[in-house]
């Protein structure tokens, strides 16, 4: 392989490697905000004489969350935040790895 198409295929590996760190964020953003809300959802749904009492102890990290129907707005954005922020984590992470790789 001569040097200029070596280089090139050093170049597409590199973009093929890397993954977008703010797309990663998004997508962890919106499933760490569904599966806040779908929990709380379902434990109101389901109900019973006490409801979450162990969901309910995000309430000591999330300020406002309870296990209420308000409570799982407030609880989907938090998930949200959090998935956000640990998936763009994971990305730049990753990316940082790989680019040591190539």
């Amino acid at each position: 392989m001569s040097g200029e198409a070596s280089d090139e295929v050093r170049r597409l590996t590199r973009a093929v490697v890397r993954i977008h760190a703010g797309v990663l964020g998004l997508v962890f953003a919106v499933l760490g905000g569904l599966i806040v809300f779908l929990m709380t959802a379902w434990l109101l749904i389901k109900g019973g004489p006490v409801v979450g009492p162990h969901l309910s102890l995000l309430g000591q990290y999330f300020y406002g969350y309870s296990v209420t129907w308000w409570g799982s707005l407030v609880g989907f954005g938090y998930g949200a935040l959090v998935g956000g922020v640990a998936g763009w984590i994971i990305g730049a992470v990753y990316n940082a790895v790989a680019g040591f790789r190539l």
